[in-house]
């Protein structure tokens, strides 16, 4: 894309409104524009953030053996009358009528509608166990919506369901998910702890909450540092394989991580002081087991191996994908602006001539631009230097290259990492080797 044409509006000046990093970032960047009190218009690159994190979550997801489905945001109100949420609920859910006066909400969460289109469809215990997920945008009525996208009242989600014939195999659902969730969030290149959680008046001892690790998260952590090694996405830990999923829990139950609303001093005293680390945490998932509690109210049964009729177990596994881009921006920014990893960056490279109208610079720009439009953001702009590095510090684009009059007559282009701050002289052709563009 060609900055000169892109519709990315930057702004110079900190918005009064925004209280941390990545509400001023996003506002700054051209991300995100407010059109009411915690509700947001995603503009182009903002967009393509959401939908590369969206892209890895499904991948992530189907390749443990989720189905992805959609559901609509409008619900009816008597599947939740069914499952005795409706007045349960708070004033956090929209309830709205339709001309012809039949009650409807607008969905902040799934539970009731996929139990329903599961007990419509599936009857038998052979066709379990049954895991589906969509992504799409719920709204919850925050009190104080704040923190731009991180506590919004509209937001994007994803969301997946496990049915199983048993708790045995309802847990295995729950951590081949669980390793799932690893996965994701090491490709979005962000630190993410799984950390014991309060399981409600349901209880049961499965439910773990994703934080990523920023100095402005909500909850105080404390982790073993053993956590920061792991590379889930090399780990030979196979999703298909009970053995493998066993290695997971056995790791989890003996790597201690905890918010402070469940931290133990005296599990935590047990750590060499070189293993104990604290910090803060944004939550950006949450996976959760609570059994038959909508099959049973819900009324849904499925015939056993005998033909007695069961109420499936189920889990619910959600990641907030739009809270996400803040998360990643408050874990990954610097006081010039964003610092995007790799694969969720809108652009791979953000291309600065630095001479528009010089007759080399401008050919050699264009030579490099048409390897890849789609990967670069080409600085076009009759603009100053300065403004050039400024702006492309700003938006955070993994990469800069860079050309000039003078390196431009010998083929030469300056590459600059955004994140490390390293600067590289090379050849075009090694330039388009470092970045891949071949």
């Amino acid at each position: 894309m060609r900055l000169s044409q892109a519709y990315q509006p930057t702004l110079k000046e900190v918005p009064a409104e925004a209280q941390i990093a990545s509400h001023r970032l996003m506002l700054r960047a051209g991300l995100i524009r407010q059109t009411s009190a915690g509700i947001y218009a995603w503009l182009p690159a903002g967009l393509q953030v959401l939908r590369n994190i969206a892209q890895i979550v499904r991948e992530e997801q189907n390749a443990i053996g989720a189905e992805e489905i959609l559901m609509p945001t409008l619900q009816s109100a008597e599947l939740w009358k069914r499952s005795g949420r409706y007045d349960a609920y708070g004033p956090e859910m929209l309830r709205i009528q339709d001309r012809h006066k039949r009650e409807l909400l607008y969905g902040p969460t799934n539970e009731e509608m996929v139990t329903d289109i599961f007990g419509t469809t599936v009857k038998s215990y052979r066709e379990l166990p049954k895991m589906l997920y969509h992504i799409q945008w719920k709204f919850r009525d925050e009190i104080r919506p704040r923190f731009g996208v991180m506590r919004g009242r509209e937001f994007y989600m994803k969301d997946a369901y496990s049915f199983d014939a048993s708790y045995e195999d309802a847990e295995k659902s729950y951590y081949r998910m669980m390793l799932s969730y690893l996965r994701i969030f090491r490709r979005l290149g962000v630190q993410a702890v799984p950390m014991a959680a309060d399981t409600g008046p349901i209880g049961g001892n499965l439910s773990h909450e994703f934080l990523v690790l920023a100095p402005t998260g909500e909850s105080g952590v404390f982790y073993n540092n053993d956590w920061d090694s792991i590379d889930w996405n090399s780990l030979p830990l196979d999703p298909k394989k009970d053995e493998d999923l066993d290695k997971l829990k056995d790791l989890v139950a003996n790597s201690y991580a905890a918010t402070d609303e469940k931290h133990d001093e005296a599990s935590w005293a047990k750590l060499p002081d070189e293993k104990r680390r604290e910090g803060r945490g944004i939550e950006v998932g949450h996976i959760f087991y609570f059994g038959t509690k909508y099959t049973e109210s819900m009324g849904v049964e499925v015939s056993g191996a005998d033909g007695a009729a069961f109420h499936p177990h189920m889990g619910s596994y959600g990641i907030g994908v739009s809270r996400l881009v803040g998360a990643i921006i408050e874990a990954s920014h610097d006081d010039a602006g964003i610092i995007w990893p790799e694969e969720v960056a809108p652009y791979k490279v953000a291309l600065l001539n630095l001479r528009p109208g010089d007759e080399v610079c401008d050919q050699l720009c264009e030579e490099f631009y048409a390897l890849k439009p789609d990967a670069i953001l080409y600085d076009d702009r009759s603009e100053r230097a300065g403004v050039k590095f400024n702006d492309a510090d700003l938006m955070g684009h993994p990469w800069q290259a860079i050309i000039g009059p003078r390196g431009a007559k010998t083929r030469t282009i300056e590459l600059k990492n955004r994140a490390s701050g390293e600067r590289l002289e090379l050849t075009f052709d090694d330039a388009i080797a470092k970045l891949g563009l071949k």
